[in-house]
């Protein structure tokens, strides 16, 4: 059970979309342990409206 406490539910947002001001909004969700990664997590991941792969910041 203990495990289970320490994973927590995330959201990934692109920024550079944000930053263009383009509509729509490319988010994932995941999860992460809190014990091994206590910062927030900048991933690369598909973003299907700009058609390429982009830097996805946890809110």
């Amino acid at each position: 059970m203990r495990n289970k406490i320490n994973r927590i539910k995330i959201i990934l947002e692109c920024l550079e979309q944000k930053q263009i001001g383009i509509n729509g909004i490319s988010r994932y969700f995941t999860t992460k342990n809190r014990l091994n990664t206590p910062r927030k997590l900048n991933l690369r991941k598909f973003n299907p409206f700009l058609k390429r792969v982009t830097l996805h910041k946890e809110i």
